[in-house]
């Protein structure tokens, strides 16, 4: 066992000195693709063969979830059609530890042709792909994880590193928030987390007005099945709350009361647009059930704890 996990911190190690030359030797090309990217009117097409390929399918991914349009294009695919994708518009993300990725040919020439902006990734300044690219960002010379040389370890990463950076200036410089994150990761506990109280809160509140008898707010309570309702004043504000603990204490005379005699005035409120998971901290720190969604003061919606816990918010 203590061979295998020295073999893990061997691998480990060689991978984070590579990142840490990649880190070091950033220059102004990589501002220039953060520019070129950021001019392009269309999408980023991002393109790699083999290792290369499943790394550029993940920064396709990255870009696309942060605000960058982006869409992996297989070279191979492309040789046979896949080429008409690649527009006049867009900026091409070509990926190849060696630069000579005979499979590139195609795309690369496509580029060329048609004045398409090209980013080169590689580990060799003269090879081909970084001749002919119009930024070239050139991985250092860090050896495979591997020891042998053959298998793409600590040049897939670097690769897989300089994707991430790319995606997040990119996202840094047009001030991408959670909110935006969101939009395109609905799914998965990300888009849980990132759920609104007004994507999860109930229209149909239980509501009654300030001198509304207090046998029709408890007929209100019974039917909408919250364990509460609000009270209204005549404009439509909400103005208090009635619960279960509000019945106790009032329950001499209960039914001979007015809701505002029996409602908590001032109750706790969120914003629609606040999001989930805050409403679901203050409930949990106030050992409360329920929240109602107030706007400008008016009553827009009622989020139970469970709505909560059905999304995956926890």
């Amino acid at each position: 066992m203590n061979d295998y996990l020295e073999t893990a911190r061997r691998v480990i190690l060689a991978e984070a000195q590579g990142l840490a030359l990649l880190a070091e030797g950033l220059n102004g090309d990589f501002a220039r693709a953060v520019d070129l990217i950021l001019g392009a009117r269309g999408r980023v097409i991002v393109s790699g063969m083999g290792k290369s390929g499943h790394v550029g399918r993940k920064i396709a991914a990255t870009f696309a979830s942060t605000g960058t349009p982006a869409q992996f294009v297989h070279p191979a695919e492309a040789s046979h059609g896949d080429l008409g994708m690649v527009t006049q518009a867009d900026v091409a993300l070509v990926l190849s530890n060696s630069g000579e990725t005979p499979e590139l040919a195609d795309l690369i020439a496509h580029t060329r042709r048609f004045g398409i902006p090209l980013i080169g990734v590689a580990s060799r300044a003269e090879s081909t792909l970084l001749r002919q690219a119009d930024v070239a960002l050139v991985l250092p010379a860090a050896p495979e994880a591997c020891g042998s040389g053959i298998v793409p370890t600590t040049s897939t990463t670097m690769t897989l590193a300089l994707g991430d950076a790319l995606a997040i200036a990119l996202m840094e410089h047009r001030k991408f928030t959670p909110e935006h994150f969101r939009t395109f990761h609905p799914g998965g506990k990300l888009g849980a987390r990132l759920a609104k109280v007004g994507d999860l809160m109930h229209r149909d509140m239980p509501l009654v007005p300030e001198d509304a008898p207090m046998t029709d707010a408890l007929l209100v309570i019974s039917q909408k099945g919250y364990g509460v309702t609000g009270v209204t004043d005549r404009a439509g504000h909400l103005v208090g709350i009635i619960t279960d603990g509000d019945l106790r204490r009032h329950m001499q005379g209960l039914l001979d009361r007015r809701a505002a005699e029996v409602m908590t005035p001032g109750p706790r409120v969120i914003a629609p647009d606040a999001l989930a998971e805050t409403a679901l901290a203050q409930m949990q720190d106030r050992k409360i059930t329920c929240l109602f969604a107030v706007a400008e003061g008016m009553p827009q919606g009622i989020l139970h704890i469970h709505d909560c816990l059905r999304a995956g918010i926890v």
